[in-house]
């Protein structure tokens, strides 16, 4: 059953009936720039307390939705790493020639416009990149004030920066190395749960640079653009041992709909390669229920280490007096599978993946309020202009959501669009509906819809069901008038 995310009304009835208000005052506040504090966390799923679950603990995460809007309808347009990070930063939309997967570049796809640092930049902000903004560290590298900061993770042990602190793990490594020499790809351990401190892992060395740029920009008197591109909970699932402690075996729950939904075309599947690359996790078929735990475990120490790192980040704002002065948005580049449909990682079509987080506070707007309004990454590079005060560019493909934050009950589009490889979505308040289209042949080759209000898990495809022709045709139209506008 769908959680309930329903807005706070009474709260957002008084937005509501002060919205020109508050347009005014937004007008009148953003004389004086705003700082944004720019939060990236890498293969965060909509899953916490913040988004109606309790199964995960997130009290920073929770702590700053209390102080912003949370958007619980926020779609990244790709749903892997490199193409979703290019494209939310650029600003446009991703085609079939564009923002295709991983190994997708800023530079190399849209390099003529200005990118989101890089815009703020011109319009006098001091911009610092830290840790994973883009997927590839020497992209967009002139959108920076300074040198980025983005150490290069290895999956040795021991090393500074290296993803790995436990003995044991190094040990593995090693006996790895000596059984398969030359082999391109060195398999490591899936999750580790070492007993170090925070700076242990680099996520939190990531945290000490960012809180030294804090303290260092609010001595200035120019704005500032600061980054932290948070690695986990990305596998693989290394995290200190006292955030697996926060959780039981026995509290682990495993996904009840292991399985390919009804219907659902071939190419609605994939093999989960990103996960079968580590020691221990079969090549073939699925995961073990004692390893599936284990999967599920290391994910939510993955997460509740990040929400640490998040709150410190928060802390030092509050303390260095630059809260009230600045924007603070977190975003995580796509949702992930944990078992649903037997699928682990990203890569496909399924709410589950294209659904992603995002929360926004934003001084003198709402706060402690969750809003349904449909919204897409491409969209956050023209609010953040709009919040700081600053003009727009050109190119943006986005549109604004300032009116959803000063109105949680509002909304300012109707459908956001996704796609991965040749897989193309469209989701609408109700409805996901995804269709495979042959650009040679200008047939459909698959297609899928899911009744979200009905169906949240997506375990029946629909789109063949009579019932739902109207739906199809009316969200199949979405898509052909989007690919006519994407020619031009």
């Amino acid at each position: 059953m769908r959680t309930s995310r329903s807005v706070f009304l009474s709260a957002a009835v008084i937005a509501a009936c002060s919205v020109f208000s508050c347009r005014a005052e937004v007008s009148a506040k953003t004389v004086a720039p705003k700082n944004v504090l720019f939060i990236a966390v890498d293969d965060l799923r909509l899953q916490g307390n913040i988004f109606g679950q309790d199964n995960m603990k997130t009290p920073n995460l929770d702590r700053l939705c209390a102080e912003g809007v949370v958007f619980n309808r926020a779609y990244c347009n790709v749903p892997v790493c490199g193409a979703s990070r290019a494209c939310l930063l650029s600003g446009v939309r991703p085609t079939a020639d564009r923002f295709l997967g991983f190994a997708a570049k800023k530079d190399e796809d849209m390099p003529s416009v200005p990118s989101l640092g890089k815009w703020f930049r011109e319009q006098g902000y001091i911009t610092l990149s830290n840790g994973k903004i883009y997927h590839h560290a020497n992209d967009d590298l002139k959108a920076w004030s300074e040198p980025l900061f983005d150490p290069p993770r290895n999956k040795t042990f021991g090393e500074e920066w290296s993803m790995y602190q436990s003995p044991e793990s190094g040990r593995l490594i090693a006996e790895y190395g000596a059984q398969n020499p030359g082999e391109k790809r060195a398999k490591t351990p899936v999750v580790e749960a070492a007993d170090v401190p925070d700076e242990g892992y680099p996520d939190g060395r990531l945290t000490q640079k960012v809180i030294e740029d804090m303290r260092r920009l609010s001595k200035q008197d120019q704005p500032f653009f600061l980054t932290a591109g948070f690695w986990k909970p990305h596998l693989p699932f290394c995290a200190p041992k006292k955030y697996w402690d926060l959780y039981s075996d026995d509290e682990i729950k495993l996904a009840d709909n292991q399985y390919k939904p009804e219907n659902a075309p071939k190419q609605a599947m994939h093999k989960w390669q990103e996960l079968r690359n580590y020691l221990d996790v079969p090549q073939k078929g699925p995961v073990p229920p004692d390893m599936q735990k284990k999967l599920v475990h290391g994910y939510y120490a993955c997460v509740s280490y990040v929400d640490a790192q998040v709150g410190k980040l928060l802390d030092e704002l509050e303390a260095l007096g630059l809260k009230e002065n600045t924007i603070v948005i977190l975003w995580g580049d796509h949702g992930w599978h944990l078992g649903e449909h037997s699928l682990w990682a990203k890569h496909c079509n399924f709410n589950r993946v294209l659904n992603a987080p995002l929360i926004v506070s934003a001084p003198g707007l709402s706060q402690g309020l969750q809003t349904e309004a449909i919204t897409e990454f491409i969209d956050i590079y023209p609010s953040l202009c709009d919040l700081a005060g600053i003009k727009k560019p050109d190119h943006l493909a986005g549109t604004s959501f300032v009116p959803v934050l000063q109105n949680p009950a509002r909304s300012v589009k109707e459908y956001a669009f996704c796609r991965f490889q040749k897989g193309e979505s469209v989701v609408s308040a109700t409805y996901n509906y995804t269709e495979w289209y042959n650009y040679k042949t200008g047939e459909v080759d698959a297609r899928m819809l899911y009744n979200l209000d009905k169906d949240p898990a997506e375990n029946t495809n629909i789109s063949e069901n009579p019932e739902y022709a109207g739906v199809v045709k009316k969200m199949s139209d979405q898509l052909s008038a989007l690919r006519q506008e994407l020619k031009k």
